[in-house]
């Protein structure tokens, strides 16, 4: 079957059929994220570090305080794979585990200042990135493809997850 065009653009055009695969907008993705994670990714390698030490180094810098349980849910790994992970950034002083104050038993996670400075320094490189590919957009654009990117999180997890974002400025 012949791809069709979009006409302002000239890129490829998603299947309308619910039946037909997308494959443009699937490859699509793929680049994009491949793209979008290689630019920390080369910073990481400098560690020794992969991409899921970026995410928990990204998430405990968003949220100071957050729980093990808090985390895994958020990763949606196993207390295993997080531990080896975590493991590496706490003996590297990127973060920190403090006791909770009510409940002893918790470890709750924080980003040292060293921790703070890759994670924002990762999170400029993707805004960039990011930024760059909103400014084509025209007005109400950043709302389109918010709401698209929410449409691709499993229904089931979709308003646990929109309630960890943080407003927009």
């Amino acid at each position: 079957m012949p791809e069709t065009q979009t006409p302002s653009t000239g890129t490829p055009k998603a299947a309308a059929d619910a039946a037909e695969v997308p494959y443009d907008l699937i490859e699509l993705l793929f680049f994009a994220y491949r793209d979008f994670v290689g630019d920390p990714d080369r910073i990481l390698a400098d560690y020794g570090f992969g991409r899921a030490h970026h995410r928990v180094l990204h998430f405990v810098q968003r949220r100071p305080g957050l729980t093990i349980a808090e985390l895994l849910d958020i990763l949606g790994i196993t207390k295993q794979s997080l531990n080896r992970v975590l493991k590496e950034l706490v003996e590297t002083g990127f973060v920190e585990q403090r006791t909770g104050t009510q409940d002893k038993r918790q470890r709750k996670l924080h980003t040292t200042p060293a921790g703070q400075d890759l994670a924002t320094r990762l999170a400029q490189l993707q805004a960039r990135r990011i930024n760059a590919a909103l400014a084509g957009l025209e007005p109400g654009g950043v709302e389109t493809v918010a709401a698209y990117l929410a449409g691709l999180i499993d229904p089931a997890e979709r308003r646990k997850v929109l309630g960890f974002l943080a407003p927009r400025a």
